[in-house]
């Protein structure tokens, strides 16, 4: 992976050079700003890895180029001609934000692709409780694995009984954790690693156990987004249950 980046950010630095260079052969029918927009489409090519720092090195090579190349003095990181300048800053500006615009793009793909694997698990549960000869504790199992997956925790465990004591750690039903009588920043800070952490797993006023998640070995920072996949996946478990009581 390491020596992947190193050639995606050498080939950012260096693409441009070679761009600019063999447009410079072509001075007499390029003009600067048309020879700015090629190099803005390296840029782009170099954004659209979503590495940022690979994206910034190409904007940063493209504006040296631009004024190496393709502006007078020909050779000489000066340029003379204000209008000149004007490119080669805009140049780099705009390099700058394709590359965020890229980035944010790569983000919100991520998200989308999270919240399909929460709704494929969802539907997965779903399938399961719908099948008569199923049996509760493959739910249940079932369910503490997508918790797992959905949290990137260590471990979920399912207990039967009473939820989480008041001095536990406890991921309540609108997706926050609570630990030592105050409510935890878990995208700031994480889940906790020195305690465990209760989900209760009820339907309406019957209480049937709890899921416990580990998060020991790493800090896990799940969104609120994905505490309620979580809280959801747990309320399955206890609808299940009810019935089959």
């Amino acid at each position: 992976m390491g020596r992947h980046r190193s050639v995606l950010i050498a080939g950012a630095a260096v693409a441009p050079l070679l761009c600019a260079g063999g447009l410079a052969a072509f001075r007499g029918s390029v003009i600067p700003a048309t020879a700015a927009l090629v190099l803005v489409l390296i840029i782009v090519a170099a954004a659209a890895t979503g590495d940022r720092f690979a994206g910034i090195v190409a904007a940063l090579s493209s504006g040296l180029s631009f004024d190496l190349f393709l502006t007078e003095p020909q050779g000489r990181l000066t340029i003379t001609d204000p209008n000149d300048i004007e490119v080669a800053v805009l140049l780099v500006l705009v390099g700058a934000a394709v590359t965020e615009i890229a980035l944010w793009g790569h983000r919100q793909q991520a998200r989308a692709s999270r919240r399909a694997g929460y709704l494929e698990g969802v539907l997965g549960t779903s399938k399961i409780i719908s099948v008569p000869q199923a049996s509760p504790d493959d739910l249940i199992d079932h369910v503490a694995r997508q918790i797992v997956e959905v949290l990137d925790i260590d471990d979920c465990q399912f207990v039967p009984g009473a939820g989480p004591g008041p001095q536990d750690a406890s991921l309540d039903h609108d997706g926050y954790v609570t630990g030592r009588g105050h409510r935890i920043s878990v995208e700031r800070d994480g889940l906790p690693t020195d305690e465990k952490v209760g989900l209760i797993v009820r339907q309406g006023g019957a209480v049937h156990g709890q899921y416990v998640l580990t998060a020991a070995t790493r800090v896990a920072r799940p969104s609120v987004e994905q505490l309620r996949v979580a809280v959801l996946l747990a309320d399955q478990v206890g609808a299940a249950l009810t019935h089959s009581v």
